[in-house]
């Protein structure tokens, strides 16, 4: 018995009802940002319109790895676009800047931001929104404490950069810090992990130097003031590179010899602008030697920074930036042919860790440790880091 003929009626039926699903199935994978051809990445980052030498580092890592994946065939065949937005180094902008990447944009996950206070707002929109909020660039507390089922940082926080530098200070017969920290909420969490460590340790915090984003010089001369008159064994930092810089010389002017050191945040920038000023501060450093070929990461990286970025010097933001990308891909390879924002979790917790090239980031539900990487590099005179 033959099947039924399909009249022009039933054929016309058919075709539209396929095609409507196939165009909702479209729309569906459009406000994930997953197409057959791509996957749009949203990220909020603090350039300043360029003015940011840390994150135009970053950037400039970011752009190498995700340029060779691409021309490699992507993703399960999908070029990887980034959408970026510059937050200015604003919480308030750096939430606007999610938002739109969700809403508007329908970006797949967000990436990779810069700074303690930005991050934190980005991590705010995405948990309002539930989406994953992958590699965030910055040592917040915030990222990791309480647990953020959404949030997935590759480098280690500033509260273990403190614990090596604290450590350093203890071992060399050192008592009395300071502690040169944003006067944020962000700031306040750092302050108190630092006094925490100061006490197991058994240090002496002597001085907490809190400054706003718009702080004069003044300001930062009056601080300069107090660093100098207090016979500390050492000033330690959470970021803002640009302000310490500012700070130190200002100390300097006084004819202090207080020694500075420094986590791992623009510590490039910082030290080449400081010049023979930098020499002998300790570095805390989440990541290895950007110079040396000591590592297979590191070998990689020079090799893409060399033929994509020829002329540009190697620095940490710019190693930082490839490694994270480098995890980003890794996950989003994990998420499958067909990727979902919960396949791409799914993925990581079943990986257990991310492979970058002999590093591995860990993540498991209750815990996104990612990499536990502290080191100390110190600055030497012939301007180097030596680790």
């Amino acid at each position: 018995m033959r099947p039924p003929t399909l009249t022009f009626r039933s054929r016309t039926r058919r075709g539209l009802l396929l095609a409507g699903l196939l165009l909702l199935a479209g729309t569906v994978l459009a406000q994930n940002g997953v197409t057959p051809r791509q996957i749009l990445i949203g990220q909020s980052i603090t350039l300043q319109g360029g003015k940011n030498e840390y994150g135009s580092a970053v950037m400039d890592g970011v752009n190498t790895y995700l340029q060779d994946v691409n021309a490699r065939g992507g993703v399960n065949g999908r070029q990887i676009v980034l959408k970026t937005l510059d937050d200015d180094n604003k919480g308030s902008q750096a939430e606007a800047n999610a938002r739109a990447l969700i809403e508007q944009d329908k970006v797949f996950v967000l990436f990779g931001s810069i700074e303690g206070g930005p991050s934190t707002a980005v991590m705010k929109i995405t948990n309002q929104l539930q989406v994953p909020f992958f590699g965030p660039m910055a040592g917040s507390p915030t990222l990791r404490r309480p647990h953020q089922p959404l949030v997935f940082p590759v480098r280690a926080e500033h509260r273990d950069e403190f614990r090596v530098l604290l450590e350093y200070l203890r071992s060399t017969g050192g008592k009395r810090v300071a502690f040169f920290r944003a006067d944020s909420e962000v700031g306040l969490q750092h302050l108190e992990n630092f006094k925490r460590l100061c006490q197991e340790l058994g240090l002496e915090l002597v001085l907490d130097l809190p400054f706003k984003s718009d702080v004069s010089d003044e300001q930062l001369a009056a601080m300069a003031g107090r660093i100098a008159a207090a016979n500390l064994q050492g000033v330690i930092n959470h970021g803002s590179a640009g302000v310490y810089e500012k700070l130190i010389r200002q100390t300097r002017a006084k004819g202090s010899a207080t020694p500075f050191m420094a986590v791992n945040s623009g510590s490039t920038q910082l030290a080449r602008h400081l010049g023979e000023m930098a020499h002998g501060m300790l570095f805390a450093q989440v990541l290895p030697s950007p110079w040396e070929r000591k590592t297979e990461l590191t070998r990689e990286y020079q090799e893409a920074f060399k033929r994509l970025k020829p002329g540009v010097d190697f620095s940490y933001g710019s190693l930082e930036g490839y490694m994270t990308a480098k995890a980003l891909v890794a996950a989003l390879r994990g998420a499958g042919p067909n990727p979902t924002r919960e396949s791409f979790v799914s993925g990581i917790y079943k990986a257990g860790s991310l492979d970058l090239t002999g590093l591995r980031a860990g993540y498991q539900p209750g815990d996104h440790a990612g990499l536990k990487l502290v080191d100390l590099a110190l600055y030497t005179r012939d301007n180097r880091f030596r680790h």
